[in-house]
């Protein structure tokens, strides 16, 4: 059970993330809800026992300082981290430039290793802790149009699984969960994209995607938050360095 553990979900204002966060809040987690917007957070955070409206920019290092103190100073030590950032802009591999790129791993990967090194301490010495990150199926199978995220989020990978097998023993584990299409403001402003850059109109956009699905629909938010939540009870112990897909079947790898 996680009734009663503390949780700081980066990047919990709406999506995925909030969908996130109003899990861990529904299983009586202490949660922080999280974001550059204070109003936003404040605004998520309503309604739910024992919840932190905190403003934190996951990109500044001093604030990521200052919301983790809030958040020991409201909850004590922080048991569940969840890593979240948005999504870059879409764009190919062939016009990615070194800038734009550095200024993606410093969202998608930098900050979350930042969010890592300073609540693991803190974990490992209490012998338990739950890491997960929200990442991304281009981790699997790099989708098109999304270089940046493809390249960042599979750094990010790459840091938590070589994490996982250093902290395992201390009972801290380390897992991503991939969403594939799920139902978010971030799926639909993607979608639009590709209308625009096809030419096709939207509904033809979404039908063909819907089409590459099994499971034939786009996911919930909640559903993918269901997860997220399973990898943060204490029924998940023993499963860490995983990468478990949340996308109806989409992506066709092993």
């Amino acid at each position: 059970m996680i009734k009663g553990r503390s949780a700081l979900v980066l990047g919990s204002t709406a999506g995925l993330g909030l969908a996130v966060a109003e899990g861990l809040a529904d299983e009586g987690v202490r949660t922080a809800f999280s974001g550059r917007r204070r109003e936003l957070a404040l605004r998520a955070a309503e309604g739910h026992d024992e919840a932190l409206g905190l403003e934190l920019d996951v990109a500044d290092a001093d604030s990521m300082r200052r919301g983790i103190a809030q958040v020991t100073d409201a909850f004590g030590p922080i048991d569940i981290l969840v890593l979240n950032s948005g999504g870059p802009p879409p764009g190919t591999a062939a016009d990615l430039s070194p800038d734009e790129m550095a200024a993606s791993l410093a969202t998608l990967l930098l900050a979350q290793i930042r969010a890592v090194s300073l609540v693991l301490p803190g974990m490992r010495q209490r012998k338990w802790g739950r890491i997960v990150a929200i990442g991304s199926s281009g981790i699997d199978q790099p989708i098109a149009g999304l270089a940046r995220s493809n390249a960042a989020r599979a750094g990010l990978a790459g840091y938590l699984k070589t994490l996982a097998t250093e902290v395992a023993a201390d009972g801290v584990t380390v897992n991503m969960v991939l969403p594939g299409r799920i139902a978010t403001g971030r799926v639909a402003e993607l979608d639009g994209a590709r209308a625009a850059a096809t030419g096709q109109d939207l509904a033809t956009v979404r039908e063909r995607a819907v089409r590459a699905i099994p499971a034939g629909r786009y996911g919930t938010p909640e559903e993918f938050a269901s997860a997220v939540v399973f990898l943060c009870s204490g029924r998940a112990s023993y499963i860490t360095g995983t990468r478990l897909r949340v996308d109806g079947g989409m992506v066709t790898s092993h």
